[in-house]
């Protein structure tokens, strides 16, 4: 399949501190990759550096056929890139119809933004019903719901999650894994999961990659990532 996404020797750094190092990484168009790896690996750092975020590139990185590295943060929105960060980032002065609102500024068509504020609430019925209420009053659970539909209200083409169950209670985390399944197939839009819960991420995912200290380790199919005794003891915890 065509990859939407890919990155060939890709490093990363903040300042003097280099993170990542020559990390090769694909997504298929339509399909969802994961990344595994422990607290500090580079995960996160990852998805900045495909966004160009806080973070000093090298390497190449492209994007439905042509390069994005060294290009503006905005400019990579708008190509159709729509980054759910970790820590969620909401508004929270702001109610959740003007967070999804925020969430089209990129977008020139203006006049479906309201088919697509119905579309999100149809995924996420709670924040129909508290769509004028503050973001910050909403639970974790709501926020999260709240960071991935102020990203599809982009139209994205590439959803980048960070983090999406952190904090959030198992059968939560459940629904909206559920969620981003249905989301994946009604629509197609092609997802790198960056995931701590490893045994939801590869139940969720089509392939997978592991890093480690900066590097990529393993890569595969993530039925067959799951199947690695190294993988099952270090993630699955069996």
């Amino acid at each position: 399949m065509t990859a939407i996404l890919e990155l060939k020797d890709v490093g990363a750094s903040y300042g003097a501190t280099e993170v990542l190092r020559a990390v090769d990484l694909k997504v298929a168009a339509g399909g969802i990759t994961t990344l595994l790896g422990a607290n500090g690996a580079g995960k996160t750092t990852t998805l900045r550096a495909i966004c160009n975020l806080m973070v000093r590139q090298s390497g190449e990185i492209r994007f439905a056929g042509q390069r994005i590295d060294g290009r503006a943060t905005e400019d990579i929105v708008r190509l159709g890139i729509a980054h759910v960060p970790d820590g969620r980032g909401t508004f929270v002065d702001l109610s959740v119809e003007e967070n999804l609102r925020l969430g089209a500024y990129a977008r020139r068509d203006r006049g479906a933004v309201a088919a697509d504020l119905a579309r999100i609430y149809g995924y996420f019925p709670r924040l129909a019903e508290r769509t004028g209420q503050q973001a910050g009053t909403l639970s974790g659970g709501e926020q999260q719901m709240l960071a991935i539909s102020r990203g599809l209200m982009l139209r994205p083409k590439l959803l980048l999650l960070d983090e999406p169950s952190f904090g959030l209670a198992p059968r939560l985390v459940q629904d909206i894994f559920a969620i981003l399944r249905t989301i994946n197939k009604e629509e197609g839009i092609s997802m790198l999961l960056v995931e701590q819960n490893a045994r939801m991420a590869l139940s969720l995912a089509d392939q997978a990659y592991v890093l480690e200290t900066g590097r990529i380790a393993l890569h595969g199919p993530a039925a067959d990532i799951a199947g690695r005794d190294s993988v099952r003891r270090v993630y699955l915890g069996y």
